[in-house]
C-alpha cells in the first residue's frame, strides 16, 4: 500500500484529520474517455462516473424559515475503470459486469457513506464502509465466476477493478490488478495503488528493481483479479486526504503502457477540464501506438 502524502492515513479506521471544509463545499470536476485503441477490434474496458447524494428540502411549515434548517445537500462521486481478460467475448462481460454488480451492490445496501465530519462516529463509519467495499467485491467475484461455469466459452474470464469514492475531501480506492490510481499534487505525480503482478511481484522480492517492471515480460500477468480462477480475491484499501487543486487520475494499461509519467503529468498541470484532459490522454496513447484498449478517468478538486 502507498502513501500519497505523508500525513494522508491509509490503514482502515486510524484516520486523525484536522477540521476540514463540510462536503458540501467541495467541487469536483470530473470527466472520462475511453477507446479501442489502434490495434484490438473491440473495447473490453469499462468505466462508471455515478453521482451520489441525500438531501433536505424545505416544502412546507407554519415555523418561521429562519427558524428551520435551509435546502442542503450531501454528495459523493464514485468512479471505477475495469479492464477485461479472458479473450475476444468474456474480457468485455467481464469487466462490464464488475460494474454493473457493483452498482447494484451499493443501490441495494441500505447505507450511504456520504459524511465524515463527526469527530465522535467518523472512525466507524469509515471502517463500515470499507468493510462493505469489501463484501461488494467479494460479490462482483462471486458473480463473474458463476457466469463463466454456465458458459462454458467464458472460463477464465475475470477483470481489473480499481474504484475510487470520494466524499469531500476523503478519497478511498479499492484495487485489483494493474490498473492504475493516481494523484497529483502540485508539481508531483504520485501512484495511489500497487499493481498485482508477476513482474511487481519480483521488483517487491528484490529479484528485479522497480524501474525494470513496466518492461519485464512477466509485466502483465496477473497475481489477482476479479473472477478468473481462484473462490477468493483480496482488494487493496486505500485513504487518502485531498487538498484543494488534487487532480485523481484512473486508467487501465493502455494508458500507462504507451505514455510516460511525465507526460502524464505535463497534461494534468495543463489547467484544461477534467473531459479535455481524459481525451487528450486518449489521444496521445493512440499516437504512441495504442497498442491495447484505453480507458481514462480524470477528478479535479476544489473548495469553494
Amino acid at each position: 500500500m502507498h502513501d500519497v502524502n505523508s500525513d494522508a492515513p491509509t490503514s482502515p479506521g486510524v484516520t486523525p484529520t484536522p477540521p476540514t471544509p463540510p462536503a458540501s463545499r467541495v467541487r469536483i470536476d470530473v470527466g472520462a474517455h475511453t477507446d479501442k485503441g489502434r490495434v484490438r477490434e473491440n473495447n473490453e474496458d469499462s468505466y462508471v462516473i455515478y453521482r451520489l447524494g441525500r438531501f433536505l428540502e424545505p416544502v412546507s411549515s407554519n415555523i418561521a424559515a429562519e427558524q428551520v434548517p435551509p435546502a442542503a445537500q450531501d454528495v459523493g462521486y464514485l468512479m471505477m475503470v475495469a479492464d477485461g481478460l479472458g479473450g475476444h467475448e468474456g474480457g468485455e462481460i467481464a469487466s462490464r459486469t464488475a460494474l454493473v454488480t457493483s452498482l447494484e451492490f451499493i443501490l441495494r445496501s441500505p447505507q450511504w457513506a456520504l459524511k465524515f465530519d463527526d469527530p465522535r462516529t467518523r472512525d466507524r463509519e469509515i471502517a463500515a464502509m470499507q468493510e462493505r467495499s469489501r463484501a461488494y467485491l467479494a460479490g462482483v467475484h462471486e458473480t463473474i465466476l458463476r457466469q463463466a461455469q454456465q458458459r462454458p466459452e467464458l472460463t477464465g474470464m475475470g477483470t481489473t477493478l480499481t474504484g475510487a469514492w470520494s466524499v469531500g475531501l476523503d478519497l478511498f480506492v479499492l484495487h485489483v490488478g494493474d490498473s492504475r490510481a493516481y494523484l497529483m499534487r502540485g508539481s508531483r505525480l504520485r501512484k495511489v495503488t500497487h499493481d498485482h503482478t508477476v513482474a511487481q511481484d519480483y521488483a517487491d522480492q528484490g529479484l528485479i528493481a522497480q524501474h525494470e517492471v513496466d518492461r519485464h515480460r512477466m509485466s502483465h500477468v496477473l497475481t489477482r483479479a476479479v473472477g478468473g480462477h481462484g473462490d477468493d480475491v483480496e482488494g487493496d484499501m486505500h485513504h487518502v486526504r485531498l487538498s484543494p487543486g488534487d487532480r485523481l487520475l484512473l486508467c487501465s494499461d493502455g494508458l500507462t503502457d504507451m505514455v510516460s509519467d511525465q507526460e502524464i503529468l505535463q497534461v494534468l498541470r495543463s489547467g484544461l477540464p477534467s473531459e479535455k484532459i481524459a481525451r487528450t490522454l486518449v489521444e496521445l496513447a493512440n499516437d504512441h501506438g495504442g497498442k491495447d484498449n484505453v480507458t481514462v478517468v480524470v477528478a479535479g478538486y476544489a473548495v469553494e
